[in-house]
């Protein structure tokens, strides 16, 4: 078990077939509150598909998903029920349930609301933990006024902690790509999430911001509390910021471990170099 804290996020043997072709099988990984776990890999290995299933937006064909939430209570993210026939439906929970309880994600492709305001983007995810009734809304009662309060504050402290606060009143499509990023991680914090599921985010940016970004991931880390599992190509990101990592190759965990041990594995390098630099790499 993790120092770091108690168990999060079981995921044990879950597999997805798409027609006749299985994406990924047989993924099992613990992962322990406090903790930054890298998930890499060449590209097509099944790394977003993981992170599809993680978030509710695919259905496994076999496997379970167990999610505890900040009240020790268990879920069941998904799971297979089991007959003598056939693997039979999935039980599982929808993004928004996900989202309810714990888990946020971003995307490989960025999905903002380009046409709303970078303040709008983040108050639509602070929504969902609104305490007013339809009445304060209705009739305005100090509740609803409270609530809208506490909603600006929010957004401003989440803008102001990615260094985009002065952009608040523009349109999420006029922002930089870097900052695009930044946005949809604020929007994603914005759910007061325990489980941070984060698909690439130093995708497209130059090493300055990567370095920021680096910094940053450390930083949410450890002020909201969070477990954050990451895909990323960028070896230098994920070697420097990253306690634990897995390797996914053609939807298969080859490799597991701290990652020292990932970068000499034999396995890991073939993956990403090819067989004959794995045989150089033992030969040296």
């Amino acid at each position: 078990m993790s120092s770091t804290g108690a168990l999060l996020l079981r995921v044990s043997d879950l597999s997805i077939l798409f027609g006749g072709l299985r994406a990924v099988s047989d993924f099992s990984c613990d992962l322990f509150q406090g903790e930054l776990v890298g998930l890499i890999g060449p590209n097509g290995a099944g790394k977003t598909t993981v992170f599809n299933m993680l978030s509710g937006l695919y259905t496994p064909t076999s496997g379970e998903i167990a999610f505890w939430d900040r009240q020790r209570r268990v879920h069941r993210v998904g799971r297979a029920k089991k007959s003598c026939l056939s693997l039979g439906r999935i039980l599982r929970l929808s993004p928004a349930q996900l989202n309810r309880i714990g888990v946020a994600r971003t995307f490989q492709n960025i999905r903002l609301f380009n046409n709303l305001t970078v303040e709008d983007n983040v108050r639509i995810a602070l929504h969902a933990r609104r305490i007013e009734r339809p009445w304060d809304v209705l009739f305005r009662l100090p509740r609803f006024y409270a609530d809208e309060t506490r909603m600006i504050k929010r957004t401003g402290e989440l803008l102001d902690l990615f260094k985009i606060e002065h952009k608040k009143h523009e349109l999420a499509r006029n922002l930089p790509y870097g900052e695009q990023r930044k946005l949809e991680i604020a929007r994603a914090l914005a759910a007061n999430p325990t489980l941070l599921l984060l698909d690439e985010p130093a995708a497209g940016m130059n090493p300055q911001e990567t370095e920021e970004l680096m910094k940053l991931i450390s930083f949410i880390l450890k002020e909201f509390h969070l477990t954050i599992l990451l895909i990323e190509h960028d070896m230098r990101l994920v070697m420097g910021i990253c306690e634990r990592i897995l390797v996914l190759d053609y939807g298969r965990v080859i490799a597991a471990g701290l990652p020292e041990a990932i970068r000499k594995d034999p396995a890991v390098v073939k993956a990403y170099l090819g067989e004959d630099a794995a045989v150089q790499d033992d030969q040296e």
